[in-house]
């Protein structure tokens, strides 16, 4: 089976495995970087794995190939389809703007703009799974993108998002171009998840000459008392 079709798992036993929590029938990343889970199978002995892993509070999301059919232990929060998409974005430049990378300092700033653009799960700890770059203007953080999961010799672009007051000036093209290239630098090959309801963003990634690779599902279980 392809090491993307099961994103989470396979980035918790390869490129990121010291981060894992969890053992060989469920993994999940540390809670203050990201929500998500994986299991090594869909069998009561990985959902009972999984839940041992999750306080009464946690979330846990997982990317599937199929629908999860969750047992009576778990109540499923959310359940959609995403778009997988690889490739390496078209190089884009975002007029004088200029691109820098963003670090622990920037955490504030990152989590008041992905709380106002919501392009998916951003923790206090999300940045330390690689490479984030932003656009400031006038001090101000305005747009950014980063790097996720990491399977195999993949790596997935993420938290791709611009402020409202400065779309429509290139700044997600940048910055998702500027993430797409330091990952090829590496060897590896980039992709992301979209939500496949998300058409503006699809369109966004299909013209940066990203290519639908399959559909995914993303289920957010909690756990029943």
């Amino acid at each position: 089976m392809h090491p993307l079709d099961h994103p989470v798992w396979n980035a918790l036993i390869s490129g990121q495995r010291e981060l894992a929590e969890g053992g060989q029938l469920a993994r999940r990343y540390p809670p203050d970087m990201a929500p998500f889970a994986a299991m090594a199978d869909a069998s009561p002995q990985g959902f009972a794995a999984l839940r041992e892993l999750m306080s009464r509070s946690d979330h846990a999301v997982l990317f599937t190939p199929d629908p999860v059919i969750a047992p009576a232990d778990f109540r499923i929060l959310l359940a959609k389809t995403a778009e997988q998409m690889i490739g390496p974005p078209a190089w884009s430049s975002a007029g004088t703007a200029d691109i820098v990378t963003l670090g622990a300092d920037d955490v504030p700033a990152m989590l008041e703009l992905t709380k106002l653009t919501n392009p998916g799960p951003f923790a206090p700890r999300t940045h330390e799974l690689g490479t984030f770059l932003g656009v400031r203007i006038d001090g101000q953080l305005v747009a950014m993108a980063g790097e996720r999961m990491k399977p195999a010799n993949y790596t997935e672009i993420t938290a791709v998002c611009v402020h409202p007051t400065h779309r429509g000036r290139g700044y997600a093209q940048a910055v998702l171009a500027a993430v797409g290239r330091q990952i090829l630098a590496r060897g590896e090959i980039p992709f992301l998840h979209v939500f496949s309801d998300n058409d503006s963003a699809i369109a966004l990634y299909r013209r940066q000459g990203m290519e639908i690779r399959r559909r995914m599902h993303v289920t957010v279980l909690g756990r029943n008392i």
